[in-house]
């Protein structure tokens, strides 16, 4: 998801002068306790749907189970960050054979759709919304490939919770209403959404009752019909006649021909902690290649929020989304150089660029000797044999490109908007590849065992986000729910692997969330860099933690989001 800043949202602020400091930490930015379970957990962004994903595994589903369950439920829940129109990525620690598996359930550009039609069309960059930005839904699929390897219960009892819901209503949450709100009248034009997804014409309000029928309908032909009815069935039927009758290019054939597939994650050490990402055509090793820069410097001895903790963050950032937009793309079109982007040599290079004086005012990306060559939801589950979930879902902007289908209840996403319109570039589109896709699930393990599953959505905020957290874990001492509240940061303005975006030439901009001392912010003027105030686009996350000796999960799921951490 493409974030915008909240401006009037108040409530989210984290100002310490506005909140008395934590009685057991007396960090200003705490704002309540982990939560401790013995058995299993679940964190979503919706309490509902953490309640569903614990209601599953206490009837014997796996965290998979569980994972797809809430999931489900949060395209009806939080269709302005979810839905099966999106695509879906995970990591799953497997427990009877002590490894980490990756799913990437990213759908491909349609087949009849070429860069010479944007070309003809006079366009230099993919619309946001309508029919040209559409790309195969990848999460369904996604859904079924989890479960045939990990699932416990059959796939209707899965889906039976959310078909509940959808029948019946829930209250709509707060947060969630407001970004519905904004959603409404850029989407109401486009056929199928204001008649699926309005109340005469508005967003429902908080606390009112949203029924889906037709996600409802839907979801029962899934969960009779198993994946093919999506792919293969009357589904793919009516999306492929919807998009031909509006303008589209997404097929039945498109549909009918997608196969996600599972890869292996890939890591970095940051002070005895292994951290895991999935590699591209996401954005995840993004964070691995940040944290590896910033693994040379001494952190004991540089505070949290101070000007050098900052500074150096940003411009480790800075160094590895340059690299990001250079190198990132489908790998089944150009390979990008991951082992080298991630190693630790790599950084020691990259490192040298960085002043403790003055800020990067320009980047370039590795060359090639070098290198050897917004919403989103995020949930994360855990269940009584040890199995870990980290699952991320997304219809891109916010509700997607607005093409919702007659009778299906659900938007499809608008992520082939990341495609670049220019030839020769790693993400020039092409019919049937994967965009350049900036969700990412995320996994820490230690001396070879689980030790924290966490995501923290947001566009180009998730790596940013990552980062900070296994910062705030490792190096600041905090602990999970601490490490979410934190005052968090953001640097944009790089040069992006999409056609929106210029190199970057002034540095960019650093966002600072309420919470860092005016010194610091004084500091970093003082060193030159430009630093905004800015109350929204800092992400949501999620996280549990594993006691190794004991088995006894930790969970966390952070004040900016109506979400929920819960076990039993």
């Amino acid at each position: 998801m493409l974030l915008v800043p909240m401006l009037l949202v108040p409530m989210l602020s984290l100002a310490p002068s506005l909140q008395a400091a934590d009685r057991i930490t007396g960090r200003d930015f705490a704002t309540r306790s982990e939560v401790i379970a013995p058995h299993a957990m679940a964190a979503t962004s919706h309490p509902l749907a953490t309640q569903i994903a614990l209601d599953v595994m206490r009837r014997g589903g796996s965290a998979v189970d569980a994972a797809i369950a809430a999931n489900a439920a949060l395209g009806l829940m939080e269709p302005t960050g979810s839905g099966m129109g999106g695509d879906l990525f995970a990591i799953v620690w497997d427990p009877k054979t002590g490894k980490l598996l990756g799913y990437n359930g990213s759908g491909r550009s349609p087949k009849s759709l070429t860069l010479d039609y944007f070309e003809k069309q006079g366009l230099k960059d993919i619309p946001p919304l309508g029919p040209l930005p559409v790309s195969v839904p990848g999460a369904v699929d996604g859904w079924f490939a989890l479960h045939q390897r990990f699932g416990s219960l059959p796939m209707k009892d899965v889906l039976a919770p959310a078909i509940r819901y959808a029948r019946e209503g829930h209250p709509v949450a707060e947060t969630i209403a407001y970004y519905w709100a904004r959603s409404v009248p850029r989407l109401s034009p486009y056929p199928g959404f204001k008649e699926q997804f309005t109340v005469d014409g508005r967003a429902p309000r908080t606390g009112e009752l949203w029924k889906n029928p037709n996600l409802a309908d839907t979801l029962q032909k899934i969960a009779d019909g198993g994946r093919d009815a999506f792919y293969k069935g009357d589904i793919a039927r009516t999306i492929g006649a919807y998009f031909q009758a509006n303008g589209g290019f997404l097929s039945y054939e498109d549909l009918a021909a997608h196969q996600g597939e599972w890869v292996e994650p890939v890591s970095t050490s940051y002070r005895g902690y292994d951290v895991w990402e999935l590699p591209p055509n996401g954005q995840g090793i993004a964070a691995l290649q940040m944290l590896n820069v910033l693994e040379g410097y001494d952190f004991s001895k540089i505070a949290y929020g101070s000007p050098e903790h900052v500074h150096l963050f940003v411009e480790a950032k800075k160094l590895a989304f340059a690299d990001r937009a250079r190198w990132y793309a489908d790998p089944a079109f150009q390979p990008a150089p991951v082992a080298r982007l991630i190693s630790k040599a790599y950084a020691d290079q990259r490192r040298k660029l960085i002043s403790s004086d003055k800020p990067l005012r320009e980047v370039q990306p590795g060359t090639p000797a070098e290198l050897d060559q917004g919403d989103t939801i995020y949930l994360t589950t855990a269940d009584s044999n040890g199995m870990m979930v980290s699952l991320i879902q997304s219809n891109y902007r916010g509700m997607g490109s607005g093409m919702a289908p007659p009778g299906l209840g659900f938007i499809l996403q608008d992520r082939g908007e990341m495609f670049v319109l220019r030839r020769g570039h790693p993400n020039t589109y092409a019919p049937g590849k994967r965009p350049f896709q900036t969700i990412i699930p995320a996994f820490i393990t230690k001396d070879g065992k689980p030790f924290a599953s966490f995501g923290l959505m947001g566009g180009a905020m998730q790596p940013q986000g990552h980062v900070q957290i296994v910062m705030n874990l490792v190096d600041f001492g905090m602990n999970l729910q601490e490490a979410g509240d934190a005052p968090r940061i953001q640097h944009e303005n790089d040069t992006e692997p999409t056609g929106q975006n210029t190199a970057m030439s002034d540095g960019g901009v650093v966002q600072l969330e309420n919470g860092f001392p005016y010194e610091t912010i004084r500091a970093l003027m003082d060193k030159g860099h430009h630093v905004e105030w800015a109350l929204g686009p800092y992400g949501g996350y999620q996280a549990i933690r594993r006691d190794p000796q004991s088995g006894v999960y930790f969970g966390a799921s952070e004040s900016r989001k109506d979400g929920q951490a819960a076990g039993y």
